[in-house]
């Protein structure tokens, strides 16, 4: 569905990473589509253009992704 180096815009909204807890307000995050980590849920890493507290890459589920 994504392939790798493509940029895309990532819901973040009440996901947790560490620390880290991304708030409602972080609906269209921009980053860009390192690879694919699991195919049943499709899930994908992708680098963020903006670090949020150290956080610049996270896995995150397709439909919270958009192309």
């Amino acid at each position: 569905m994504f392939r790798p180096g493509q940029t895309v815009r990532v819901n973040l909204a009440g996901l947790q990473v560490g620390n880290v807890v991304f708030h409602a307000a972080v609906t269209d995050a921009l980053g860009t589509i390192v690879r694919q980590t699991s195919e049943d849920p499709p899930k994908y890493l992708v680098r963020l253009l903006f670090s949020f507290k150290g956080v610049n890459e996270i896995e995150v589920s397709a439909d919270r992704i958009k192309g």
